[in-house]
């Protein structure tokens, strides 16, 4: 099972990580997400989510992946 990690800025607290894994974890296909302030490090099923979901997940929690 592939496994990435993804940088992600705005966030400043443990609230901020908590709110990123739930939303990571709600994607069908993530079977892990580990994250803490300013990444995510998550292990994911790609034939049911892409590296592109995982970011739009992060982004619509309210955090910016930069490019």
């Amino acid at each position: 099972m592939p496994q990435t990690t993804i940088k992600i800025e705005g966030m400043s607290c443990m609230h901020c990580a908590m709110r990123v894994k739930q939303a990571l974890d709600a994607l069908d296909g993530v079977s892990d997400a580990d994250v803490q302030v300013g990444s995510a490090t998550v292990k994911y099923d790609e034939s049911k989510v892409t590296q592109a979901d995982l970011e739009a997940a992060i982004q619509k929690a309210g955090y910016k992946v930069p490019k």
